[in-house]
């Protein structure tokens, strides 16, 4: 655990997978052809919680939908990736753009398709009910499943290993 929040101290960007990690997979589409999807209140909420530590926060996405864009309107999240089969040169494009190295970076997933960047953060995260490959690359994997608490606790994870965790929690006191 220690080399974890070793890895997590370094951290100033933390890259998100949006079905399956902000949510819990499931795609709902109505008879309208609008897609809903649900997440979880307090996973936004530690979300906020870390961005006001300093971290950053980006979220990469194979699919395209208007349902995530109000959502990271909604949290202040403005490194919004959609569409993006190919989420290395996503990533890539993204930590040029903030001028980070990969071990400055934290990135969770929750299925295949996420391994290749996974492979290059600094800190490579799977959701508690990700797909076994997913977890066996994983510098750590959470207690809870995605869209269910996974991101809550990726955040507090990194405040704690950082020494913010107390400070934040302690602001509703």
């Amino acid at each position: 655990m220690q080399n974890v929040l070793d890895k997590a101290a370094q951290i100033k960007l933390v890259v998100f997978d949006v079905d399956g990690v902000l949510t819990d997979g499931n795609l709902f589409f109505g008879d309208d052809g609008m897609e809903y999807k649900a997440f979880y209140a307090r996973d936004g909420l530690g979300m906020k919680l870390l961005q006001k530590t300093g971290v950053e926060i980006g979220v990469i996405t194979a699919r395209s939908s208007q349902v995530v864009i109000h959502r990271m309107q909604n949290l202040s999240i403005d490194h919004v990736y959609q569409g993006n089969l190919d989420k290395l040169s996503a990533y890539l494009d993204l930590i040029g753009k903030l001028k980070l190295t990969p071990q400055q970076t934290a990135y969770v997933g929750d299925d295949v398709v996420d391994l290749a960047v996974m492979h290059r953060a600094g800190l490579a995260i799977a959701v508690a009910d990700a797909h076994p490959l997913v977890k066996q690359h994983a510098h750590w994997i959470t207690s809870n499943p995605g869209g269910r608490g996974a991101a809550r606790d990726v955040c507090e994870l990194i405040m704690q290993a950082q020494g913010t965790l107390e400070n934040q929690l302690h602001s509703f006191l």
